[in-house]
């Protein structure tokens, strides 16, 4: 596959994937992700992301929980 922003290759890898569902925050790891080889510009295919759905509704084993912050970023914080 060509990446769309810098034409490079891409190449299959398992990746940590963010990944919002109903309202909460995951990390996703070992999902498989096409990776360019030039920018890192990762895309994945709409079947895994289904299947990243899928074991999120049921229930799954969390490895670690995390603490973060949301901060807005305004204007005049720049």
């Amino acid at each position: 596959m060509q990446c769309e922003f810098c034409g490079g290759e891409t190449k299959k890898r398992n990746v940590k994937r963010q990944h919002w569902f109903q309202r909460q925050l995951y990390i996703v790891e070992n999902v498989e992700a096409e990776v360019c080889t030039e920018c890192g510009e990762r895309y994945f295919h709409a079947k895994t992301l289904d299947a990243v759905d899928a074991l999120l509704l049921k229930q799954h084993a969390v490895k670690e929980k995390l603490c973060v912050e949301v901060v807005e970023f305004t204007k005049a914080a720049a």
